[in-house]
């Protein structure tokens, strides 16, 4: 049962006062210009958000943001036997097939984003969103700790020509650790805002319960709660679990718990594959568009039969079965989803550049 308190509040408040000194120490650093009034049009952001979207305005962004888990696919009897070279060769494969089908594309900083820039495998045109957190969690199973890459920022990804961010954090509500993951979640999105760049921020649920999963309305419970506690911290779009696990088939239920999500969330929503078969998958993104999600991060759904084939084989899978599984949720979502700019949020009520914007910008 999760519990009602009031820490989020206080880590609002906390958050608060934190943004308020970094703020403070920019300003003394640098002084306004005299006649100068600072304003924050978030120009960057909303650009960058827009190039991940339909021209509608939502989702169907290919999720290839995958490292250690991609030797599992790769490799499934000796996952640790698969090379570097190998899951570069996989990712570039893919986005060459795939990302100009997508809205956008979702890449690691390890073995993708540079990878897939510099060979030309990523069109120049597409939006690229680049993960900012190291992959895994430290810590124990019922308190799990999420990361920055070491070595890697936000400011790093903007540099590399990323137009969005995308941060995982491990997240239950009740978990010891609650408070050190959603100041994370703080921290990384008033970097992004230093920078105007958007940011997804993609929360991931766990069971307090060593060994066991979160399933049913335990499941159900602790996603929207996440929402609720975490979308008020900052982040641009929320990538969200499907509140049920696949063993859940009432689609009364799936309604009711997508509706549950859209209220909670206080920021445009997309809903994560979470690597659940295509068929599955479909259906949980009509009732979650129906609800008010945007659209949809995906990524095993569509690609995953692939990862095993030799590469002739991989190439006219992805060219022909991978696209049309993608345009289909292209097509779905951009009927039936919310327009992400249709929800009122620190992109769409920033002010209108002026005369002399630049000046305060």
């Amino acid at each position: 049962m999760i519990r009602s308190r009031g820490a989020q509040t206080v880590l609002v408040e906390e958050c608060a006062g934190a943004v308020s000194s970094t703020l403070q120490s920019l300003v003394n650093r640098f002084p306004p210009i005299p006649g100068v009034v600072s304003v924050t049009y978030v120009l960057g952001a909303r650009r960058g958000l827009a190039a991940c979207a339909s021209e509608r305005g939502t989702f169907a962004v290919l999720a290839l943001d995958h490292r250690q888990n991609l030797r599992k696919e790769l490799r499934p009897a000796d996952p640790g036997s698969v090379t570097y070279d190998e899951m570069v060769e996989f990712k570039r494969a893919v986005v060459r097939a795939l990302a100009p089908v997508a809205t956008g594309t979702l890449l690691d900083p390890e073995i993708g984003a540079a990878q897939c820039v510099s060979d030309g495998s990523m069109p120049a045109r597409a939006g690229l969103i680049v993960a900012i957190e190291a992959t895994g969690y430290l810590g124990s199973p019922t308190a799990r700790i999420s990361r920055v890459l070491d070595g890697w920022s936000v400011e790093q990804a903007k540099r590399m020509g990323a137009s969005a961010a995308k941060l995982l954090v491990y997240y239950h509500p009740d978990a010891q650790n609650a408070r050190d993951q959603e100041r994370l979640v703080a921290d990384v999105a008033e970097a992004c805002r230093a920078v105007d760049m958007a940011l997804f921020v993609e929360p991931i649920s766990f069971s307090l319960t060593e060994g066991e999963k979160l399933v049913g309305e335990a499941r159900r419970e602790v996603v929207i709660e996440t929402a609720r506690r975490l979308t008020p911290l900052g982040g641009d779009v929320l990538k969200a679990e499907f509140p049920y696990d696949p063993s859940v088939a009432d689609r009364s239920r799936w309604t009711d718990a997508c509706a549950e999500l859209d209220a909670a969330s206080t920021l445009p929503w997309v809903l994560l594959s979470g690597g659940v078969d295509e068929a599955t998958f479909e259906a949980q993104v009509m009732t979650a568009c129906d609800a008010g999600a945007s659209g949809v991060l995906v990524g095993r759904s569509v690609w995953a039969e692939a990862a095993t084939m030799a590469p002739w084989a991989r190439d006219g899978f992805l060219e022909t079965t991978g696209r049309e599984r993608l345009a289909r949720l292209q097509e779905l979502v951009d009927a039936r989803g919310r327009p992400w700019h249709e929800r009122s949020s620190r992109l769409t009520t920033a002010p209108a550049p002026v005369d002399g914007w630049y000046r305060g910008y």
